[in-house]
């Protein structure tokens, strides 16, 4: 009964096997298998564990008794001292040597204004700087070796066992030996595999000697309420609205037959809303986004340089476990080449979709809305315009939401029948199709809206037809700027709001649900080996969607920035949430992910600094094609007659003249009208030139100006882009000193050793020198006196 008792008093908050001394680097679960293939999953768990023990790690099991759920078996792995030297050598983990002289950065100033966004500096900076230096057995004593059982921090350990793991034999099956626990999870023989949190995230650790990092986590980065702290990471168109200008411009149908003439002052309150975004320093801000992003992307790769010396990354060689062979996938001679038109069907299916969606939408919402008699009132404001645009923004968003589901998988799928040999090639081929297909889901509705839509429309009487069925959209006179910034704020908004929910719920409902299967619902009544397998696991690619998720907000903050000036405030908003969401998610609802190691974003930069290019372009772009300002800059130096008010008599310049009786019967609207003409967005001659209906040359005087603002932006953008990248260290300045100091000291800490041994060595050879010759003198005179 005391035994009983102390063990479960133990095992509610021990990370240690029963003897309360050997750390629980890492655990693995399973349970007894009653089908057909259960006696093939127990053999390979028995060699697999005996082949553990022969690797020199120590294994204790906990019987399915002793589990809450009275089925589960855990098996507590620990890695012995022996076994942590052997493999920190063979990973060439750097360890400390000499605690640092190097003083830690001061602050600005005028710093303590920063005072309550700053952590206190024992969360910031919890453990000592040291100079480090690859561990060598042959040179043990070099290393500051205070404490065997805390000198390889945690992370350091479960790194160290997971590389066991995931290359030990569990046996040979079809001529072909298996290895890794990876296979071994797929298969089911094992449920999972992980290593511990520190401790319980509500309460500190209560041995001295043991800090919980994860409590520590919990109360300084996982609080929404510490959101403002720093992360321990180490022109109104008044002429459209007038009724004496607007209100008596006949505008031409937007459909065939159902819908009727309008008059253009009905889009006033869309072109006041539109002189939000579409204005002079739409020019200035989108030139400024352009210039902000390289800002951006030269200090993050100081503030990435800052921490690769900082978490003692400099010397990393990444082949040493991003090039080393995947254990769960051998080489395989099966080549099977896939279609890349199938790759793309439902991509391409579902944005034709949208299109014919919106362009068969808007007849119907025409046709009601004019009918509906109580909503006359709204049309001032609801047009159908406005309606198809919410309500095809808002299906396409649950479009991209469901698609990337399959993408998701897709992806995966085919990059694991390309059978990558080493981890490298597995994250970039996945992270590159993972990407391209999420750019075109997300983004290619905003470039069907800023590129396409109203551009290829023909004019009354010639449009173009999509499968000859639907007419192709037009824009509102006040252009297409206000429904892209429409679309982006509906799919920029609803995907993070979807992401957060998601991210925050899921595993918090499935936790519950765990729990709730279990013989009690307190997680403080049993061990903390199941505790933390009750949690979710965050996966080998949990980081991945986190780095996608980011790149995709990026994309939205810089290629459609100049129709959505506010999608950088979204997403600093977003971020602030996004961070305290991951940080609690992290310390209590997911297992503690295996350690991992890496000097930078890796492929993730390439595509930042791509996304950053084809910004400058789509902006551009933007300005030029979308927005209105060029037509209205073309108007106010050549066409205008008015010097007082140069824009006066713009709107009757940017529409054309079309002849009602040259409709053809099917699209003309039913019923007779008291009026000969309509109006419709172009430059085009009007019905009595000789020339009718082909474009003006105000057309092409805009067209030409158009694609000299492009040439101009782009090189202005771009000149600045490449004068600031060379201006711009890659590594601060003081980051060199140090690491030049670092490595100044760490050559002079291992001479002084190696000649202090060496010093060593050869007194000890010269005092037994001097013995054995004291020795063979004395013999020699002992010989002499006795003779």
């Amino acid at each position: 009964r005391l035994l009983q008792f102390q063990r479960s008093e133990q095992s509610k908050d021990s990370i240690f096997f029963r003897d309360g001394t050997r750390q629980i680097d890492f655990v693995l679960s399973y349970v007894e298998d009653t089908k057909k293939d259960s006696e093939l999953k127990a053999e390979r768990r028995r060699e697999f564990e005996q082949n553990l023990r022969k690797t020199g790690l120590e294994l204790e099991i906990e019987d399915k008794s002793n589990s809450e759920d009275g089925k589960t078996f855990f098996v507590k792995i620990h890695a012995p001292w022996e076994v942590l030297l052997t493999y920190a050598e063979v990973l060439g983990i750097k360890m400390p040597i000499k605690l640092s002289d190097i003083p830690r950065p001061n602050y600005l100033p005028l710093s303590y204004m920063l005072g309550p966004v700053k952590l206190p500096a024992t969360v910031k900076y919890p453990h000592p700087e040291y100079f480090t230096a690859q561990f060598s057995r042959p040179r043990q004593e070099l290393f500051l070796i205070e404490d065997e059982a805390t000198f390889f921090p945690s992370s350091t350990r479960n790194r160290i066992v997971y590389y066991i793991l995931s290359r030990c034999p569990f046996g040979v099956e079809e001529g072909k030996k298996k290895i890794g626990i990876e296979r071994l999870l797929n298969s089911s023989t094992y449920l999972s595999a992980y290593p511990l949190h520190d401790g319980q995230y509500w309460k500190p650790s209560k041995s001295p000697t043991h800090i919980n990092e994860r409590y520590i986590l919990r109360q300084n980065w996982a609080r929404f309420s510490y959101f403002y702290k720093e992360q321990p990471l180490d022109l109104i168109r008044m002429e459209i609205c007038d009724p004496n200008i607007g209100g008596q411009m006949i505008m031409c149908p937007l459909c065939d037959e159902v819908c009727d003439y309008w008059r253009l002052n009905t889009t006033c309150l869309h072109s006041k809303f539109s002189h939000l975004f579409d204005n002079e320093s739409t020019v200035f801000f989108a030139i400024f986004m352009g210039i902000w992003v390289t800002l951006f992307l030269e200090f993050w790769k100081q503030r990435q340089a800052r921490l690769e010396y900082e978490w003692d990354l400099v010397d990393f060689e990444e082949e040493q476990q991003q090039l080393q062979l995947r254990p769960e996938f051998e080489a395989m001679c099966k080549l099977k080449k896939m279609n890349p038109v199938t790759k793309m069907g439902l991509l391409l299916s579902s944005m034709v979709s949208i299109i014919v969606y919106r362009l068969s939408v808007f007849a119907t919402f025409a046709s009601f809305m004019e009918s509906e008699a109580t909503l006359q009132n709204v049309k001032s404001f609801f047009t159908p315009q406005l309606a198809t645009n919410l309500s095809g923004s808002c299906l396409n968003c649950i479009a991209i939401l469901i698609l990337n589901f399959f993408y998701e998988r897709i992806s995966a799928w085919i990059t694991k029948m390309e059978i990558p040999r080493t981890y490298q090639e597995y994250e970039s081929s996945l992270t590159l199709k993972m990407f391209l297909f999420q750019f075109v889901n997300y983004y290619s509705a905003c470039f069907y809206v800023a590129f396409f839509k109203g551009k290829l429309v023909g004019y009354p009487g010639k449009y173009t037809y999509m499968f000859n069925l639907w007419r192709s959209e037009e824009c509102d006179p006040a252009g297409c700027l206000v429904e892209l910034t429409t679309q982006l704020t509906i799919i920029m908004i609803a995907k993070q709001l979807f992401g957060n929910i998601h991210e925050a719920f899921q595993p918090l409902i499935f936790n519950w649900w765990r729990r709730r299967k279990s013989r009690t619902n307190s997680e403080k009544l049993y061990s903390r080996w199941e505790q933390d397998n009750d949690l979710q696991v965050f996966g080998q690619l949990g980081l991945f969607y986190e780095y996608l998720e980011t790149v995709i907000q990026f994309g939205f903050v810089t290629l459609f920035v100049a129709s959505f000036p506010l999608a950088p405030l979204f997403a600093l908003i977003n971020n602030i949430m996004e961070i305290r969401v991951d940080a609690w998610k992290l310390t209590t609802q997911y297992r503690r992910p295996v350690a991992a190691k890496a000097h930078s974003i890796g492929i993730w930069q390439d595509i930042l600094y791509g996304m950053a290019i084809v910004s400058v372009a789509t902006n551009a772009f933007i300005v030029a094609f979308t927005s209105d300002i060029i037509p209205r800059l073309v108007y106010f130096y050549a066409y205008s007659k008015n010097s007082t008010e140069p824009l006066s008599g713009y709107v009757n310049n940017s529409l054309s003249v079309f002849l009602i009786d040259d409709f053809p019967n099917h699209t003309v609207p039913m019923g007779k009208k008291d009026f000969i003409t309509c109006r419709y967005r172009d430059y085009r001659n009007p019905p009595d030139h000789e020339n009718k209906y082909v474009h003006n040359m105000q057309f092409w005087h805009v067209l030409a100006a158009k694609m000299t603002f492009i040439i101009v932006m782009e090189h202005i953008v771009f000149l600045f882009k490449f004068l600031l990248a060379w201006m711009i260290p890659d590594v601060p300045k003081d980051v060199i000193e140090k690491i030049k100091r670092e490595k100044l000291m760490t050559v002079k800490i291992i001479h002084d050793f190696e000649l202090n041994k060496l010093k060593e060595n050869l007194d000890y050879e010269y005092s037994n020198f001097i013995r054995n010759d004291t020795v063979e003198d004395n013999g020699t005179l002992s010989n002499k006196t006795s003779i």
